[in-house]
């Protein structure tokens, strides 16, 4: 199972969460208790080592300005967390592409069908607010969502949960914030260890 950790906001968690496992790092351009200037990403991700992607996580942004920050950045997976329509992830042709959907009821997968990215990610609906939550969703409905595309699975994840989660839904991986946090954008080492452990090693 593949994990990755998101909002990432300095170096010290970055390479925690490397040493731990983390397979991808998520750092967050959009409004967040989160968010990292590109300057800052950048300095992070130049110190991480080989076979760790860094993700580029942005909210209705402008197809050009997601590319000038990936390209400072050398990020090449593109996370868009807002409401893009199917022509954004065209326009972004040659970068890595997640698309997330917020998820309420079975209903809420009907859109999937019009993008095409390379793997859709699920999170919870929270009204106003578009991740990190930590607010989980019912993950029968993620479970059909397969039917669409790859699917990476995130919404209010934890130490604790994570187990079922993966069970339950089958996902390619899943993707935690808050779940490992001591506060906003400052991980715990302790639980960002116990949530890789959980995800990757598992009775099922």
């Amino acid at each position: 199972m593949r994990v990755k950790i998101c909002g990432i906001t300095n170096s010290e968690d970055a390479q925690d969460a490397v040493a731990l496992g983390a397979d991808a790092l998520g750092f967050v351009f959009a409004k967040s208790s989160r968010r990292v200037t590109k300057e800052r990403a950048k300095d992070i991700i130049e110190h991480l080592p080989p076979f760790v992607s860094p993700v580029g996580v942005f909210v209705d942004e402008a197809v050009e300005a997601i590319k000038g920050i990936c390209n400072f950045c050398s990020i090449h997976t593109v996370q868009l967390h807002g409401n893009e329509d199917p022509l954004c992830v065209y326009d972004l042709k040659g970068y890595t592409i997640v698309k997330a959907f917020r998820i309420r009821e079975e209903g809420d997968l009907e859109p999937l069908a019009n993008y095409k990215p390379h793997a859709f990610l699920l999170d919870s609906y929270v009204k106003g607010v578009m991740g990190g939550t930590g607010v989980p969703f019912k993950w029968e409905i993620a479970r059909q969502a397969h039917k669409y595309g790859t699917v990476i699975l995130s919404g209010g994840l934890t130490p604790e949960n994570v187990r079922e989660a993966i069970h339950i839904v089958q996902p390619y991986a899943v993707d935690v914030s808050s779940g490992v946090e001591s506060s906003p954008g400052k991980k715990d080492k302790v639980l960002m260890k116990r949530f890789i452990m959980n995800a990757k090693f598992r009775d099922d």
